[in-house]
């Protein structure tokens, strides 16, 4: 691809010169040179915004008197696509447009040591005209010799209204379970305003904060209802076509136990839909019931399916 689009630019200049002079001379923009013409509407054709973008540029220069119509041209198609896809959201019901990915990895042994782990992840998400919705599933479990020494749930929805390209707010809800970091269920609701600090083709980054309030179950008798205050920040990089690097991290702030973690992902493409996934889990409960730590990490090494 990259070889092809180097050629554009001569290409173009070809075309420009076997134009007939009235129409290279002729300073109506209107009046494009039918062979940059025809390679314009064959770039519009094949619908790849990078062609299209590189196709444009050099038809402007290669001849300048037309750069508004060539112009023209491109809005026309970037029009229609946004159109289309206006329409597709609007007629679409809720339960069509998501899309995201599902994670699984594990391992075995036996002899003199007998383990058995399992981790899964999914995340969907619906991006809307005005709406998106977010969902998170996740499940870790590990057992040694029968017993059991992991065994961590999490399940969140998110919606978020947009109020331009950059803001929206957000409603957030959140269901726990990790007996060996102090508390069997642990429920969450917040609500707040968020932030799209970055907003590029090959990085994102999104902020959130508001109130939220958590009741918590713990493993010692003790039950805990209180507000707390919630940030969020997710942050992905795509580093080449490739390879991407995702951060999220969130906290839970309040008057007793607070919570933060943090999840460091990197994910490579491995073939179609397969990619591999390194990621490093953090959780940090500031006054766990006594006996347990206040930090928690895991590492897992796993197969995702994006779709």
């Amino acid at each position: 691809m990259k070889t092809r689009l180097l050629l554009i630019p001569l290409a173009l200049g070809l075309l420009a010169n076997t134009a007939p002079a009235a129409q290279q001379n002729d300073p109506d923009p209107a009046r494009i040179p039918p062979p940059i013409r025809a390679m314009l509407e064959a770039a519009i054709a094949s619908g790849n915004e990078t062609e299209i973008t590189t196709v444009v540029k050099y038809a402007r220069n290669a001849v300048p008197d037309a750069a508004d119509a060539i112009d023209a041209m491109a809005d026309v198609w970037r029009d229609e696509k946004t159109a289309s896809r206006s329409r597709t959201i609007r007629e679409a019901t809720f339960f069509d447009l998501w899309h995201g990915r599902a994670e699984l990895g594990g391992f075995a042994t036996t002899g003199n040591s007998q383990n058995i782990g399992l981790t899964g992840v999914i995340d969907l998400t619906r991006e809307g005209l005005q709406w998106r919705h977010k969902l998170h599933l996740q499940g870790d479990y590990q057992e040694s010799f029968n017993v059991t020494s992991r065994e961590h749930y999490v399940a969140s929805y998110e919606p978020n209204y947009k109020l331009s390209a950059n803001n929206y707010v957000y409603g957030a809800a959140q269901y726990e379970s990790d007996k060996f970091l102090g508390y069997f269920n642990r429920f969450s609701a917040s609500a707040g305003a968020g932030y799209s600090a970055i907003r590029k083709p090959r990085m994102t980054l999104d902020i959130e904060l508001g109130p939220a309030f958590r009741h918590t179950e713990f493993t010692d008798a003790r039950v805990e209802s209180a507000l707390a205050a919630r940030g969020n920040l997710n942050f992905v990089w795509k580093l080449t076509p490739a390879l991407s690097f995702n951060q999220n991290a969130s906290a839970y702030l309040q008057r007793f136990n607070s919570t933060v973690s943090t999840n460091s992902a990197l994910n490579a493409k491995l073939f179609g839909p397969l990619s591999a996934a390194l990621s490093y889990n953090v959780q940090y409960e500031s006054e766990p019931p006594i006996g347990r730590r206040t930090t928690d990490t895991t590492g897992r090494a796993s197969v995702v399916y994006s779709f």
